[in-house]
């Protein structure tokens, strides 16, 4: 599990109270409120990035390519002299191994390419093997850069791209990736189950007990609200102005990990003009860092769909949307999904299970997609459902974004790292591919999963908050085309 949190948020892990507080600085100058938990750990917790031996330039600089395109990038050293000898590894979808080969600089720069065959993401993974140095020569060439997340062992490498300082470097194309297609079929009484369980919480009286706490930032009216839900109850922050009147609105889906939220989140989206809930992961106090919740949680019940944690996760969230559509301080029209990582897997899953209710969905890197994927050439992320578990692979199923995506009716935008390895890109292609309206892919081609690469994704909350400019002033969000 501490792999899996990792790649998901580490906030309270990692850098404790101290970090929060400067993130709430952070928060205030960027207003781009909802990716800081997992900006803040690596921005403020890390030393500068190290320097790269290596420079690579893709034949597109999109990133994008169609079916028989070559798919290449020339790499050459820089800014140093490289200090260490390479070999390389295409995969398919990062599962399935394509080719392999050496570096050779000799000339000052060389190639890795391979034809694009069929829809897929590519991913290289380029990992030091030996010291160029007769003294620090690593024997046998047994020692290699790891390409999972949160490795246990020291590397015996440092720098490269991925944000682990292991020596691993990794770059990732898209090869017509709108035709990316589910890797599993949606279980046929998926939508039997979910109607079920949100009609008998339909039943359950929501029992609202809201009481008001102080913002740190003049003019805001905050609150902590606690909610009834089915078998379990929902806790969060809800903010807005502190005026007379009508706002749209913002639900605030929260990242992997268990951890205390901060009061400032929703009130910075409350000092735009919006009412905003952001709504805790789990059933505890969004004030405790820890509750009760252990944190293998995602492995909690992942062989019965009965008993998934997901189960009253998604519930909460439910049940959330709820209360918000009592509050006569919201204008009656706009709601807009946001989070990153398991957030944007919420996302994804309240937009499909309320699909009248929501305006747009705004996420990046949504965790979760493509549950089944390792079983079908395509590598898996978080959650990280156990492939080699029949029954938690059917399980999955009932929980993975790409089968709540066909229901979605709002437009989404969604940001994805091409070497993201916690929320694989073929995922969340293949979501947005269910969606039948509009949908904004939005690539990052460099970015790794962003506690991992912060620099490289952020045109992900860029983005985010400018369609949030737009939809405060009533304006329609209209996807934008990718090219």
């Amino acid at each position: 599990m501490a792999q899996v949190l990792a790649g998901c948020g580490r906030m309270q892990r990692i850098v404790g109270e101290s970090c929060r507080k400067v993130a709430s600085e952070f928060h205030r100058t960027t207003k781009l409120a909802f990716l800081l938990p997992l900006f803040a750990p690596v921005v403020y917790a890390q030393p500068a990035p190290p320097v790269q031996q290596l420079v690579f330039r893709p034949y597109h600089a999109s990133g994008l390519y169609d079916v028989g395109d070559t798919v290449g990038w020339i790499v050459s050293p820089g800014p140093p002299v490289p200090t260490y000898a390479y070999k390389w590894t295409v995969r398919r979808n990062n599962k399935d191994v394509l080719k392999e080969g050496k570096l050779d600089l000799s000339s000052g720069k060389d190639r890795i390419e391979i034809v694009g065959d069929q829809p897929e993401m590519v991913y290289v993974a380029i990992e030091p093997y030996a010291s160029l140095s007769a003294d620090n020569a690593v024997k046998g060439g047994g020692a290699s850069a790891t390409t999972n997340a949160g490795a246990a062992a020291t590397p015996a490498f440092v720098g490269g791209n991925t944000g682990r300082n292991n020596g691993l470097y990794a770059v990732g194309a898209a090869v017509a990736p709108g035709r990316l297609g589910l890797s599993t079929a949606r279980p046929p009484d998926f939508d039997a189950f979910w109607d079920a369980k949100l009609a008998a919480q339909a039943q359950v009286p929501m029992n609202p007990n809201v009481t008001p706490i102080q913002s740190d930032i003049p003019g805001i009216e905050e609150s902590v609200f606690t909610l009834d839900a089915l078998r379990s109850k929902v806790h969060g922050y809800v903010a807005k102005p502190a005026r007379q009147g009508r706002f749209p609105a913002i639900i605030q889906l929260q990242y992997a990990g268990v951890y205390a939220l901060d009061p400032h989140w929703a009130a910075q989206h409350a000092s735009d003009a919006w009412l905003v809930v952001n709504v805790d992961a789990h059933d505890k106090l969004p004030s405790d860092p820890s509750g009760d919740v252990p944190k293998s949680y995602v492995t909690v019940g992942n062989t019965d769909r009965e008993k998934s944690y997901f189960l009253g996760m998604y519930l909460r969230d439910s049940r959330a949307l709820d209360y918000l559509l009592t509050r006569p301080d919201w204008d009656g029209t706009t709601i807009v999904l946001i989070g990153g990582s398991q957030g944007g897997q919420q996302s994804f899953a309240l937009a499909g299970l309320r699909p009248e209710r929501i305006t747009a969905v705004l996420v990046c890197v949504p965790a979760g997609a493509d549950t089944n994927g390792d079983l079908h050439g395509r590598k898996s992320g978080f959650p990280n459902w156990p492939s080699d578990n029949p029954e938690a692979m059917e399980t999955a199923l009932y929980f993975d974004p790409v089968n709540f995506a066909s229901h979605i009716k709002a437009p989404v935008m969604a940001g994805m790292g091409f070497i993201d390895t916690v929320s694989p890109p073929a995922g969340i292609w293949t979501a947005l591919n269910q969606i039948p309206g509009g949908t904004e892919p939005l690539p990052l081609i460099e970015s790794e999963h962003d506690n991992f690469t912060p620099d490289k994704g952020r045109a992900c909350p860029a983005r985010t908050q400018q369609i949030l400019d737009s939809l405060r002033t009533g304006a329609k969000y209209n996807p934008t085309v990718l090219k």
